[in-house]
């Protein structure tokens, strides 16, 4: 059976603020590190995951697969590698000569490539499991997994995929939607909407706010009121700064990105596609314009 090696993550400067604290390899999609998830897709393709760096078959530290493209791959050992059409090799195997061009697999460059890899990850599991009680009010379009120990207050909605992990509060009258991802030990307060995000774990969203198409690191705590912006007037593309440059996100929705520990005062308002840098704090009433750096 052929190997597989997964190098340490190199450069990830690009999804900075949230790789300041962590390897990309270590960032949760649906509740999961990247590394899980990479093993999981590369073993059930056949593969096995070698001792060391001698692998059959090198992985991207950042690759994220789509499993048609992967098993097509790996079935056939004319490949030698994976390639996106910017140039990044993906895969490489040790003896193939044929490029598969990947459509669908790309590698996580940028902090919002981390939504979009969440939302196929939610897309793909198989099962949703609720493990703790929830009010008899609540209304669920969708799936929903609850981890232990959550309470899940009345009034509350959710439509789409949602995970919400072991020991979080939710509510009363929120509002979970898209693919939202909610990590350990989160406080969702009252009459909160949550659209298509990620919360690592031990994080708070405040009475009254919104989060769009957002990702808050760990430890974070949103100010009641607390409102994301997602969505340019002109319905164009987001772009953001990445190390001096500015970059097409390509994603006509973008709210923010969040680095671990941060704190907005109420009522703070944030312009689409804004980043803060780790333990970085707003005042009450802020308008957040520009990327907020350490």
């Amino acid at each position: 059976m052929a190997t597989f090696h997964i190098p340490v993550s190199g450069d990830s400067n690009g999804c900075h603020p949230l790789t300041l604290t962590r390897s990309l390899a270590d960032f949760p999609l649906a509740n999961l590190s990247l590394r899980r998830h990479q093993q999981a897709a590369l073993i059930a393709a056949g593969l096995t995951e070698a001792a060391g760096p001698d692998g059959d078959i090198t992985v991207h530290p950042a690759a994220w697969f789509a499993s048609a493209e992967l098993a097509t791959f790996v079935t056939d050992a004319s490949y030698g590698t994976m390639t996106m059409v910017e140039g990044v090799v993906l895969l490489a195997r040790k003896g193939g000569t044929r490029e598969l061009r990947a459509t669908q697999s790309f590698a996580i460059t940028y902090g919002w490539d981390l939504l979009r890899a969440n939302v196929e990850a939610m897309t793909a599991r198989k099962s949703y499991v609720q493990e703790s009680g929830a009010h008899a009010s609540l209304y669920v379009d969708g799936r929903l997994q609850v981890g232990k120990g959550t309470k899940i207050l009345p009034g509350v909605v959710i439509e789409g995929d949602v995970i919400i992990g072991d020991h979080c509060k939710v509510g009363p009258n929120c509002y979970i939607r898209g693919s939202t991802a909610i990590g350990d030990k989160c406080h969702v307060g009252q009459a909160v909407e949550i659209k298509n995000s990620i919360l690592l774990p031990g994080t708070n969203v405040g009475h009254l706010s919104y989060l769009g198409d957002s990702i808050l690191g760990e430890k974070v705590n949103f100010g009641a009121g607390t409102i994301t912006s997602n969505l340019r007037h002109d319905g164009g593309a987001h772009r953001s700064p990445v190390e001096g440059r500015m970059v097409d996100t390509g994603r006509r929705k973008l709210g923010a990105i969040v680095g671990d520990g941060v704190h907005t005062g109420i009522h703070t308002s944030i312009y689409p596609g804004r980043k803060f840098w780790p333990k970085t704090s707003t005042l009450p009433g802020a308008i957040v314009d520009k990327d907020i750096l350490a």
